[in-house]
């Protein structure tokens, strides 16, 4: 069976790195089974690529489309170009791609016109919110894909009303907490740990980027106040997302409370949010991530393609409201933060999950 596998953007190595190593273990091991890995290129500077790469022991790709930035249609149409050529040289049996990316959704679409199956990992998970372009990313792959891999019933549940048959849905599990759990023992204390004094247990951590908390710079100025005057405080690291970035430099954001940093490496990012009293975040895959390792987070999003993470896990969704995150900060402070648990099959083993799914399809 040869595959294609799609990476294109830093949510996306994480989730293909324990499908990599796994493929190869069956492969020594006897099984007829190849792959070719593309990486796309949609997210091209080394701090969110190439690192990654090495970090979670992902070969290099076989190739890289080299897409580079742009607006959504010009990175849309940038990667069906390139995986067309890619596919029209190199014949498979399947793309597997994962997440919600535009990478996802470009090389599905392409993927089908030519005719070949394709497997969606992460399909089936919903925030119901169209101004989301990951949404529509999902809705798109899960549209005409083949062969999907879920991470909770939930998801299951989701697909079937779309009218997916259950012959075609696979309740793998979580294989992003797979690359988590094997790399935990391997966490790495970042520079700034000690150039700050930072104490485990004593400071949060903050990731923002969607356009409704970061765009507006008022907005963004009034909300980090908020989390500075409410945080009794606790040192506050701050690594910045490129479009926050932007923001923070119209406002002239300085305070001694919080600490810039740039985006860090997959190993010492983790080990902050791992020994971090909370996270503050708008990120999707941060609350699956704070869910296994038991660490409060703070979504400032109105909803949420991962209720899991809220239902089970140590997560609370508050919007973008600033009463609402005083409040929530209350509650931890106060030491009644909601206990919470892991979902099903988010264990670690769900590469080898899908791996054993796609043997017997073969």
């Amino acid at each position: 069976m040869k595959l294609t596998i799609v990476a294109g953007a830093r949510p996306n190595f994480m989730k293909i790195a324990p499908l990599i190593h796994e493929i190869e273990r069956v492969k020594s091991n006897g099984a007829d089974i190849s792959y070719r890995l593309v990486h796309t290129g949609q997210h091209y500077d080394p701090k969110l690529s190439h690192v990654f790469f090495s970090e979670l022991g992902i070969p290099e790709p076989h190739v890289n489309l080299e897409v580079g930035s742009g607006t959504q249609a010009e990175q849309t149409a940038g990667i069906m170009i390139g995986f067309e050529k890619e596919l029209m040289q190199h014949k498979t049996d399947l793309v597997i791609v994962v997440g919600d990316v535009t990478s996802t959704m470009a090389c599905s679409i392409v993927a089908k016109k030519l005719n070949t199956k394709v497997a969606h990992i992460e399909a089936g998970i919903r925030s119901f919110d169209l101004e989301m372009p990951e949404e529509i990313n999902r809705m798109l792959t899960d549209a005409i894909a083949d062969y999907f891999f879920t991470t909770t019933e939930w998801a299951n549940e989701n697909l079937r009303k779309a009218g997916i048959p259950d012959n075609r849905i696979f309740l793998v599990g979580n294989i992003m907490i797979d690359t988590l759990l094997k790399n935990e023992p391997r966490f790495e204390k970042p520079e700034l740990f000690g150039a700050h004094h930072l104490e485990e247990g004593n400071y949060m951590v903050m990731t923002l980027h969607r356009p409704s908390n970061v765009d507006d710079p008022a907005h963004l100025e009034n909300l980090l106040q908020a989390i500075i005057e409410n945080s009794n405080g606790v040192p506050l690291i701050f690594p910045v997302h490129p479009r926050t970035k932007n923001t923070l430099e119209k406002i002239n954001f300085k305070s001694d409370k919080v600490i810039l940093a740039e985006p860090l490496s997959y190993l010492k990012f983790n080990y902050l949010v791992k020994h971090a009293k909370a996270v503050i975040t708008d990120s999707g895959g941060i609350q699956e991530e704070t869910t296994v390792m038991g660490v409060p987070c703070i979504t400032m999003r109105s909803n949420t393609e991962r209720p899991e993470t809220v239902s089970i896990g140590s997560n609370i969704l508050i919007g973008s409201s600033i009463d609402a995150l005083k409040d929530a900060l209350g509650v931890l402070f106060k030491g009644e933060w909601k206990k919470s648990g892991i979902p099903q099959l988010w264990d670690g083993n769900t590469a080898s999950r899908i791996v054993e799914v796609l043997l017997h399809l073969s």
